[in-house]
């Protein structure tokens, strides 16, 4: 084994988004740039020399090759020891549970998320810091810094690291530990749920169906809910994770998952139904006959985790994204705890994690989590949801008319319209931009704007300011529209239109989402000229 340096030099474009850097997979494969990516991460972080890491990912296509190149440049940093998942495979919140518990000096995951994988699709690649959360702005600004200064990076010539074997191998002076990706996570949420109450629910009949989308979620759903909490043999379907997840999108929502829909809508559906994406941190909820928002999750968990072991001291505050329905600010009202709101990107409840001041959080994006990790979870708000089902005796649908009928409905939907031209989609959010103090007052759709601005947040914590988070039109009556591009995309530019509107009349409580909507769509449509700014007739994507 011998430490090569190789020279390189900048490569355009590595400038990490709200989790990591994400390009198309044969990008990642071109000369030098995962190497220059991962150099400018131990740049960041001031060196490897004698840390701990831990290493791992969801198990795209490239997952297996990345990993070993991250070993190897570990080692000629001088690392003392990486963590590795069997195989490479760690979920994300696996990944942020091994760093805290092992008190690790942070971590690489290698995913793209939700995005699709394959030979031609998405990878990723993101830091986490020793809190276990992804790494914040000032470290990301640092990595992108390195990135545009790099000349060298320094890696071991050395064979592949066998990672298919549990136990401590050498590379060079670091020490590999391969550990089994799922046994600490799954010791973890047995000390957070009553597993005794949803394993005698299970017992008592109650039929689920978790959907692994072929994605890292598999191994983890099979081994608690079937192995530990005693569902029957194929609850857990498409649970071996592939490199191009079965060729599918491993999106958890009614358009890449619609074979669940399908399933709950129909005369054989069971009682609960959940999916999970790409690296295990987003989530979707189902019931016989319902799905549930992403938004009403988050509430309906707030008002509800006090019936799980792990919360029932209750809720130190809560905390969504700007994009967010505002449903959970309802429940911290009724329960007289903090709720804050934060920029799209977990990496900004990380203070309020660490300090104290939240215990729950949420994105409409289908992340859902707690202080339990850094990251959210898409399985602990699966078996959260099933605890409460378990001690309330109330079924998916019921829980959600209930939470209605006591907090009002927060009725929501996104509209995404993808792969736009970038220039154009930022021209027209700039000209928003420019019109946004003239739109109070005015009528528009048959509503009246109440106020219009650019969100920016001021970290409670540090202090630190985030200008430019999406553009926020509010309506009279407790209406809003958010305009925002989203950073998670590899093509052009995804334009996100987040629609809300509340109700509190018990008699419009199960109304259909799009018919409480038509006006608050309308009026989105005409202040950004959506139609024809991007010749679109309709969004690509309605969650």
């Amino acid at each position: 084994m011998q430490k090569i340096t190789v020279e390189t030099r900048p490569i355009e474009g590595q400038k990490p988004g709200t989790s990591g850097l994400r390009k198309k997979t044969p990008v990642f494969m071109g000369p030098h740039y995962l190497e220059n990516f991962v150099q400018a991460i131990w740049t960041a972080i001031g060196g490897v020399a004698g840390k701990t890491l831990v290493l791992g990912g969801d198990g795209r296509y490239f997952n297996d090759r990345a990993a070993q190149v991250i070993l190897r440049m570990a080692a000629a940093g001088g690392a003392a020891r990486v963590i590795v998942g069997q195989n490479a495979l760690l979920s994300t919140p696996a990944a942020s549970n091994l760093i805290r518990k092992r008190k690790t000096d942070g971590g690489v995951i290698m995913s793209a998320s939700h995005n699709p994988g394959g030979p031609d699709e998405d990878f990723g690649v993101k830091f986490n810091t020793p809190n276990g959360g992804p790494a914040p702005e000032e470290v990301t600004n640092r990595i992108f810094e390195a990135t545009t200064t790099i000349t060298s990076y320094d890696i071991l010539e050395a064979q592949d690291v066998d990672l298919s074997t549990l136990g401590e191998t050498t590379l060079g002076d670091m020490v590999v530990e391969v550990v089994d990706p799922v046994a600490d996570y799954a010791a973890l949420m047995e000390a957070l749920f009553d597993f005794d109450a949803i394993r005698a629910l299970i017992a008592g009949g109650f039929t689920l169906r978790f959907d692994a989308m072929h994605a890292v979620t598999g191994p983890y759903a099979k081994a608690i809910l079937e192995d530990i909490l005693g569902a029957p043999a194929g609850s857990v379907v498409n649970a071996v994770p592939s490199p191009d997840f079965g060729g599918g999108h491993p999106d958890p929502n009614p358009i890449w998952a619609k074979p669940l829909v399908d399933l709950v809508m129909g005369p054989d559906a069971p009682d609960f139904a959940a999916a999970s994406d790409g690296d295990g941190d987003r989530n979707m909820i189902l019931g016989r006959g319902i799905v549930v928002t992403p938004s009403d999750s988050l509430a309906v968990l707030a008002a509800n985790a006090h019936l799980a072991p792990g919360y029932a001291d209750g809720l130190k505050g809560v905390a969504r994204s700007m994009p967010t329905s505002r449903a959970v600010d309802r429940v911290a009202e009724a329960k007289g705890i903090d709720c804050y709101e934060t920029p799209t990107g977990w990496k900004f409840f990380g203070n309020l994690l660490d300090a104290g001041r939240a215990t729950l959080c949420g994105e409409e994006s289908a992340g859902t989590g707690s202080d339990h990790v850094r990251e959210k979870d898409g399985l602990w708000a699966v078996l959260l949801w099933l605890n409460i089902l378990a001690r309330s005796g109330k079924s998916v649908a019921g829980t959600l008319s209930d939470h209605w009928q006591t907090f009002g409905r927060n009725y929501y939907t996104r509209h995404d319209y993808e792969a736009l031209d970038k220039a154009m989609a930022e021209a027209m959010l700039d000209d928003l931009r420019g019109r946004l103090p003239g739109l109070p007052g005015q009528v528009i759709a048959g509503r009246t704007v109440e106020s219009a601005d650019e969100f920016a947040y001021d970290d409670p914590v540090d202090g630190s300011h985030s200008a430019g988070q999406g553009l926020r039109v509010h309506f009279q009556g407790g209406a809003r529209v958010v305009f925002r591009l989203s950073g998670t995309g590899t093509v052009g530019a995804t334009l996100r239109v987040y629609l809300e509107d509340f109700v509190d009349d018990p008699a419009r409580l199960e109304a259909p989402v799009e018919e409480v909507l038509a006006d608050i769509i309308a009026a989105a449509d005409e202040i950004a000229g959506i139609r024809n700014r991007t010749g679109r007739d309709a969004p690509d994507v309605k969650t």
